[in-house]
């Protein structure tokens, strides 16, 4: 069995460059994740997904267990086999869902209760059984349960969430004593935009000592200035020798500010989901299909890209799909999308490499600065 590992093969500045070594392959950072939230990333083959540059797909420990359940995905030889995707896979502990579902749950130190959103049946996810269902998903990175809440919140709320997410994670290792070697489970730094709580949940996680480290419960309302200055606070109190991921971010221009404090791993929603509503995102910023201006036009939406879905159809063909709420149009565009996402990880990548990440940072905001290629025609 390859035991999980992470490599820390060049730094320029605070922005790191590594690999990160598992059971089911190696994972290229700064990495961003697809999100595969109910064992699909919508609208790919998971082939289109991996040749895209994917080394690791995100699982939904909650919507899993629910439908089709963990067990059933054991019984069935795993996620990686359900899925078809042989590749590494991390699965969230459903801390964040369970934010979601407030007026559905009850939290205590237990854990929580809390009423299914497909047909009102009552489960309980307390931190053994969500490492439980992440073992019998057999994911090769797993993730503690806590309490992620919404910001702008109280200082007493926060901080009586951020303490119960440390027990939680306490209780979490105990459980993932025993499972196999090339698995990996992650604490999750939480504090709210409170420097001095992040701090403490970081060196009480660290001295917990899992083999990577999160930043939980951001991109939930703050403002963008207010989330890297909560990385300031954090990731300097994180091991340079373990992998640091940011959760459920975000933007590209999120992604390029958070390498630059240090992040290594990412996931988002974002592209997927900007893919199915019209939105495709470019080295010249974000193009909405919607907008009547491409109905006319037969350019690609970039000739440049090496994304047949952004370099072979016409911006016309793109809108109307888009207007017209045809299937096609949403796999375009989030083909484009994540091919986008990975392109721009590996550019970043190579940056770091070559000493290079401050000047190539400003060379990709400068591209977004300039626009669409449609609105200076």
């Amino acid at each position: 069995m390859t035991l999980f590992s992470f490599n820390l093969n060049a730094e320029d500045g605070p922005a790191r460059r590594g690999r990160i070594t598992t059971a089911h392959g190696t994972i290229e950072t700064p990495a961003f994740m697809s999100v595969g939230t109910q064992a699909t990333v919508k609208a790919m083959y998971p082939q289109q997904v991996r040749e895209l540059g994917a080394d690791i797909v995100l699982g939904n420990t909650y919507h899993l267990m629910l439908r089709p359940g963990a067990e059933r995905v054991a019984a069935l030889g795993g996620l990686h086999t359900f899925m078809n995707w042989p590749h590494p896979i991390l699965t969230d502990s459903g801390g964040f869902q369970v934010m979601s579902l407030a007026k559905l749950r009850k939290l205590d130190e237990s854990g929580v209760t809390f009423q299914s959103h497909i047909d009102g049946s009552r489960h309980v996810l307390s931190p053994e059984r969500s490492i439980e269902i992440q073992g019998l998903l057999g994911s090769d990175i797993q993730m503690q349960l806590d309490e992620c809440i919404k910001l702008p919140a109280e200082r007493s709320e926060v901080e009586r969430a951020m303490t119960l997410s440390l027990r939680w994670a306490e209780r979490c290792k105990a459980a993932f004593q025993g499972r196999e070697k090339g698995q990996a489970l992650y604490g999750i730094v939480q504090g709210g935009t409170d420097k001095d709580l992040r701090r403490a949940s970081a060196e009480a996680l660290v001295d917990m000592d899992f083999q990577g480290y999160s930043v939980g419960g951001l991109a939930v309302g703050e403002p963008q200035e207010e989330m890297f200055a909560t990385l300031d606070a954090c990731v300097p109190f994180l091991p340079t020798s373990k992998p640091r991921y940011l959760m459920g971010v975000g933007t590209p221009d999120d992604l390029v500010g958070s390498v630059a404090r240090g992040i290594d791993m990412f996931d988002c929603v974002m592209p997927t989901r900007a893919g199915r509503h019209g939105l495709a995102y470019t080295r010249r910023g974000k193009v909405n299909f919607r907008n009547a201006r491409h109905a006319d036009d037969p350019r690609p939406l970039d000739e440049e890209s090496d994304c047949p879905a952004a370099r072979d159809y016409s911006r016309a063909y793109l809108h109307h799909l888009v207007r017209t709420g045809e299937t096609l149009g949403a796999m375009l565009l989030t083909w484009n999308n994540l091919w986008y996402y990975q392109s721009l990880m590996k550019t970043l990548r190579d940056a770091i490499e070559a000493g290079r990440f401050e000047t190539v940072a400003a060379e990709v905001r400068a591209g977004w600065e300039r626009g669409d290629l449609a609105a200076r025609s």
